[in-house]
Parts: C-alpha cells; structure tokens; sequence
C-alpha cells in the first residue's frame, strides 16, 4: 500500500513540475526599459477597426479622444504603444489629446506583457 502511495506522488509530482515552471515564467509588468519612441498619435478604435487615421481623421479622433477612446502611439515600424499610469484611475489622454494624428517623440518607461507594448509617459513633444 505504501509503494502504491509513493507511486502515485511521484507521478504527480511529474506532471505539477511543468505547471512550476511555466508559473515562474509569467511576465512581469513591473520594471521595464527607458525608451524614447517617434511615432504618430492614433485613436485605437478607429484605426484597429477601419484603417482610419492621418490629417483627414483629426477632428474624429479628437472628439473619440475627449470622450474617453484610447490614443496610442503608432511607431514607423507598426508597432502600437499603449500609454500607461502605474497610479490607479490615471488616463493618459491627456497627455497625447493636443498631438493627435501627428508625429511625437515620447520618452518614459517602455514594457512588453503579454504581447501588448505599453509606454509610461515622462515626456511627450511634437517630433519633426
């Protein structure tokens, strides 16, 4: 009965060893890298469903903005930055609203989780 016991852990142990390794592998969000990034401001909603975006698409992605629509930022090589607060109940709209659908240079804190950039804005200026 005992072996049967012993038998039975160690094969569980087998297959729990997997699932321990992969819990340690879960991304972090906190840390991240200094980064500066050029990139167009977009309204997500609009660009990710219709393709909308550009100087024809200001005032759109204006109104979209103020009323709550995520901006992001649009780097030249396709990549999406989302700006993110590490205080609760922060939105970062405002920070990039006076820039939309133009070029801007931000600098902050740059993390990749789960497939998704995001960027801690410390600074945000038109870029040229």
């Amino acid at each position: 009965m005992l072996k049967r016991i012993l038998a039975a852990t160690a094969v569980l142990a087998c297959f729990a060893l997997p699932l321990a390794a992969q819990a340690g592998a879960a991304p972090k969000a906190a840390g991240g890298d200094e980064a500066t990034i050029t990139g167009q401001v977009i309204d997500v909603n609009c660009f990710t469903t219709m393709g909308a975006s550009g100087a024809g698409h200001k005032q759109c992605a204006t109104a979209c903005a103020k009323a709550g629509v995520a901006l992001a930022i649009l780097s030249s090589d396709g990549t999406i930055y989302m700006p993110v607060s590490s205080k609760p109940g922060d939105p970062q709209n405002s920070k990039l609203v006076d820039f939309v659908e133009g070029k801007v240079k931000v600098t902050g804190t740059h993390r990749l989780v789960s497939g998704l950039h995001t960027i801690e804005i410390k600074t945000v200026a038109a870029a040229t």
